[in-house]
């Protein structure tokens, strides 16, 4: 091996780093053995910051740029080597390398329910989940708080932490806002605004900025949200008396349209649910002087029958004395 080779390994003329994979917040520049050339080049990309490290003391942090490394653009540094005059001869420090990119589709969600009082259905167990993104926007406090001398710090690192206090901040909104589940469901928008304002100083504290944070999916567990499609179903349903026409309306197309040996049965199941939904109506029908719903203020003798009843064939009203159907001839019980 030749002297100037042995020599340029030793010295670095240019300082860079180029992301090999997605996922990397801050990256330590390999320095083992080596000294960085008076006059040499630091490249900082777009979407990238560097930092210079004094025996574990961060100095000059450095934006998007080509910079000639001397006393003049290294203000800290100098300070801390006590460099009285321009330096002419190598030195040793750590650069590491900071990712300002944003960190896009990055996922949230609640592991188990989370219990609120809810205006409408009193207590409530409430899941939830969506995406958030961030950046470094200060490296200094990012090594500082968190990234520190390890060689690599990935997204991966930081995940359960960022998830964790998200999880405890919607918490605290949810008790906080009185926001009935079904105005939260139906302002998703709104709500991941009002998480995401007590979430950016936390953020800030670390060395990042929330760029955004959204709300996918508000939901109960399995056993409450069927109880939910229960209720709206009755509302839905509203008047029960028109309810109950329209089954019956729906049901006599379909038994008219049966012919031959099921006739009979179809025509019993028909009459019956006829019968059924007279009585229904009837009980629904209000009270002379009385809301709706109040039941009959006499009942009737015991004993007493109706007039007419159903042929077992064609389901058509006939008289309970008669022996034979007018309709279809079938003989009656």
């Amino acid at each position: 091996m030749s002297i100037r080779s042995f020599l340029s390994k030793q010295f670095i003329d240019v300082l860079q780093w180029t992301e090999s994979e997605d996922g990397v917040l801050a990256y330590r520049y390999p320095m083992q053995d080596m000294e960085i050339q008076n006059g040499g080049k630091l490249t900082v990309r777009e979407s990238q910051m560097a930092a210079f490290v004094n025996e574990g003391r961060i100095a000059d942090v450095f934006g998007p740029g080509l910079y000639t490394l001397n006393t003049h653009n290294l203000p800290l540094l100098t300070d801390l080597m006590n460099w009285d005059k321009k330096f002419e001869s190598p030195f040793k420090s750590d650069v590491y390398f900071f990712s300002t990119r944003l960190q896009v589709n990055q996922h949230w969600g609640t592991p188990n329910p989370i219990t609120i009082r809810d205006k409408e259905f009193g207590a409530v167990r409430l899941r939830g989940f969506g995406i958030y993104s961030y950046h470094i926007s200060d490296p200094r406090t990012f090594y500082t708080k968190v990234s520190g001398t390890r060689e690599l710090y990935g997204v991966a690192d930081l995940e359960g932490q960022l998830r964790n206090t998200i999880i405890g901040r919607m918490s605290d909104t949810f008790g906080e806002s009185n926001v009935p589940f079904l105005d939260m469901a139906a302002n998703q928008i709104e709500l991941g605004q009002k998480i995401a304002d007590p979430l950016k100083p936390v953020f800030t504290d670390l060395g990042l900025t929330l760029d955004s944070f959204v709300v996918e999916n508000l939901s109960l567990p399995d056993e409450l949200q069927k109880l939910l499609d229960q209720r709206i179903g009755m509302t839905m349903v509203g008047d029960m008396n028109r309810y109950t026409q329209f089954q019956v309306a729906q049901s006599m197309p379909i038994a008219a349209g049966n012919e031959g040996g099921g006739a009979a049965g179809i025509g019993v199941g028909l009459g019956a649910g006829l019968t059924m939904a007279q009585s229904m109506m009837n009980a629904m029908k209000p009270a002379p002087g009385g809301p709706p719903g109040t039941p009959p203020a006499a009942v009737a003798p015991a004993g007493t029958e109706s007039a007419t009843k159903f042929c077992l064939n064609c389901g058509k009203p006939v008289p309970r004395a008669a022996k034979f159907c007018p309709e279809c001839g079938s003989a009656q019980q």
